[in-house]
C-alpha cells in the first residue's frame, strides 16, 4: 500500500514538474539573468526582457530549458516522494500541525537537492549565455564540466549552498500551500474546485522564494563562475555573499526578485494543479 503510494507519488510529480518548467522558464530566465548579470548591462527585470528578445529571438527565454525538462521529473518525484514520506515519519495522523508541515518540507528539500543541484547548475550556465557566436549546447556544457573538473567540482558545483537554499524553501513552500487549501476546504470542503488548487499553489511558490531569495542569488553566482569555489562550503558561501555586498549592497540579494514572485504564479498554479488532479486520477486508477 505504502509502496504504491510513493510509485503515485513519483508519477505526478513529474507530471507536475513537465508542467512547471513549461509555464515558468521564461521568468525564470530573466530572473536568473538578472541575478548573474553583469552591474550595468541591464537596467531591470523588463530590459532583461527586450534585450534578450531584440538581440537572441523569443526562444532565447527558453534557454537552459533542456536541463530543468530532462531532470524534472527526477527532481519533483523526489521532491513529491520525499515530502510524503517526511510526512508519514514525522506523524502516523495525517492531518499534520504547521511546524510539522515546516518539518517535512524542510526534509523533503535537503533529500531534493541530491538532483536539484546538478540541474540548476547546467540551467544557469545555459541562461548565463548572452546569445554570443560562442554560445555552447548543454551537451557541450555538460561534458566540459565533466571532464574539467569531474563530478563533485563539476557536475554537483553547489550542491551544499543548493541544500541551504531548499531546507528553508521548502518548508516554507508546503506550510504556505497546505495552509491555503486547509482555508479553502473549510469552505468548498475537500474535493477544492481548480481554481483553489492554483491558489495554493501561487501561495506556496511566493513563499518559497520570500524563504530564500539570497541564497538563490549566491548559488546562482557560484554555479557560473568559470573555476569552483575553493575551501569550505561555508568559506565560499560567505566569500559569494561579501562580494554581492560589496558589489551592490543588500539590493543585491534581491536583484531578479520581482519575476521570481511574478513567475510564481503562473508556474507554483499549474506544478500543484498538475500534482493533485494526477494524483486524485491515479487514486481513482489504483484506489490508493
Amino acid at each position: 500500500m505504502g509502496s504504491l503510494q510513493t510509485v503515485n507519488e513519483l508519477v505526478a510529480g513529474s507530471v507536475a514538474g513537465a508542467a512547471q518548467v513549461i509555464v515558468g522558464q521564461p521568468l525564470d530566465t530573466i530572473r536568473t539573468r538578472a541575478q548573474i548579470a553583469p552591474k550595468g548591462m541591464f537596467k531591470g527585470p523588463m530590459d532583461i526582457f527586450l534585450q534578450t528578445v531584440r538581440k537572441e529571438g523569443i526562444l532565447a527565454l527558453y534557454k537552459g530549458m533542456a536541463s530543468p525538462l530532462i531532470g524534472i521529473a527526477g527532481v519533483n518525484s523526489l521532491l513529491f516522494a520525499a515530502y510524503g514520506a517526511s510526512k508519514r515519519i514525522i506523524s502516523p495522523f495525517p492531518d499534520l500541525s504547521s511546524k510539522e508541515i515546516a518539518a517535512a518540507g524542510a526534509m523533503a528539500g535537503a533529500i531534493n537537492a541530491i538532483l536539484a543541484s546538478p540541474v540548476e547548475m547546467f540551467k544557469v550556465r545555459m541562461q548565463g549565455q548572452y546569445g554570443d557566436p560562442s554560445d555552447k549546447r548543454l551537451s557541450v556544457v555538460a561534458r566540459e564540466m565533466w571532464s574539467q573538473w569531474g563530478f563533485r567540482k563539476g557536475v554537483m558545483r553547489g550542491y551544499w549552498i543548493t541544500v541551504a537554499r531548499e531546507i528553508p524553501a521548502y518548508a516554507g513552500f508546503y506550510t504556505a500551500f497546505e495552509f491555503s487549501k486547509r482555508k479553502f476546504s473549510k469552505k468548498y470542503g475537500p474535493q477544492l474546485p481548480v481554481w483553489a488548487l492554483l491558489a495554493s499553489g501561487s501561495c506556496g511558490g511566493v513563499a518559497y522564494w520570500l524563504s530564500c531569495y539570497p541564497l538563490d542569488v549566491i548559488k546562482s553566482r557560484i554555479q557560473l563562475r568559470p573555476i569552483p569555489p575553493t575551501g569550505t562550503p561555508v568559506q565560499y558561501i560567505a566569500r559569494e555573499f561579501g562580494a554581492i555586498l560589496s558589489e551592490s549592497g543588500v539590493p543585491g540579494l534581491f536583484r531578479g526578485l520581482s519575476p521570481a514572485l511574478l513567475r510564481t504564479i503562473p508556474a507554483g498554479a499549474a506544478t500543484f494543479a498538475a500534482f493533485e488532479l494526477t494524483r486524485e486520477y491515479l487514486h481513482e486508477f489504483t484506489g490508493v
